[in-house]
């Protein structure tokens, strides 16, 4: 029987049973050695389902996201290490293989919150970073049905944009000052500000360093995923290997945003842009 056909309280008392074994043997357990940090909406999910089809790379053993460095890193070390395979599932693999296997997981919100990359920093110093961006306007609409769709939004989108200041206002200070702090506005209504992407990438070079961090164009990937998949393995130093199934092999299609609406978006994240471009190298595709 497939666990996910089971009812969601059995489901969740299989996870619980799971996560207490995981923390008793923390110790024995694999360390991340990559991480998909976001950005949200962006194509993290396509992303990580191909990377966990190379044989060398083993995902997290409960959940794609374990939201360790942003809103549970008051858990500790040892209930970090209980989400990841046990190391000797690893020395199997590397034996199969010849190469030494790595593990990850992925968390949108890891770019966005003010104290992750820091918290990153610290507890996996070698950890290398993966980033996927799309065109912010795209982003901003997707990230509100999203929400919507989880019951963390209620008003209609222009009036969440009206709304986003004014609920994100201090919030990032409060986490900074209040590690225990999690703010609801600040992880679920962050329509523009999540798409200013520089401030957040700059954050992560800054703790991590810039060779550690590979930047991937969401709608290149999307459009032409292979070429785009090759340069993370590379980067993650893996044998390229066998080719995996890819989620989607078109670029995304455009939001139903009004001319007027997609115009002002488009607006509010020139300037930002145009910055993104020169740090990263890359004119982004929604700039093209």
């Amino acid at each position: 029987m497939n666990a996910k056909s089971l009812p969601p309280w059995l489901q969740n008392v299989g996870q619980d049973a799971v996560l207490r074994f995981g923390q008793v043997t923390a110790r024995a357990r694999m360390s991340p050695g990559f991480l998909i940090c976001g950005a949200q909406r962006c194509g993290t999910t396509s992303m990580y389902r191909a990377l966990s089809q190379h044989p060398a790379v083993l995902k997290a053993v409960l959940h794609k996201g374990v939201h360790y460095f942003d809103t549970g890193y008051l858990n500790g070390r040892g209930w970090y290490q209980a989400h990841f395979p046990l190391t000797m599932t690893a020395r199997r693999v590397s034996k199969k293989e010849g190469v030494e296997p790595l593990t990850f997981e992925s968390a949108p919100y890891y770019l966005f919150h003010p104290l992750a990359a820091s918290r990153i920093a610290t507890d996996l110093p070698d950890v290398k970073i993966i980033v996927l961006l799309r065109d912010p306007a795209e982003r901003a609409y997707s990230a509100y049905t999203h929400e919507m769709a989880r019951g963390f939004e209620t008003e209609s989108f222009e009036r969440a944009l009206e709304l986003e200041d004014a609920r994100l206002g201090g919030e990032e200070e409060k986490i900074i000052a209040d590690p225990a702090y999690n703010s609801h506005s600040h992880q679920h209504h962050g329509y523009v500000h999540r798409g200013r992407y520089l401030p957040q990438l700059q954050r992560l070079e800054k703790e991590v360093g810039r060779d550690r961090l590979h930047v991937v164009d969401c709608d290149d990937f999307f459009l032409d995923p292979e070429p785009a998949w090759r340069e993370v393995v590379e980067f993650l130093g893996l044998a390229v290997g066998k080719r995996p199934v890819f989620d989607q092999h078109n670029a995304r299609p455009r939001s139903p945003l009004a001319s007027e609406l997609r115009a002002w978006l488009r607006a509010q994240f020139a300037a930002d842009d145009e910055a993104l471009a020169d740090w990263w190298g890359h004119t982004p595709s929604w700039r093209r």
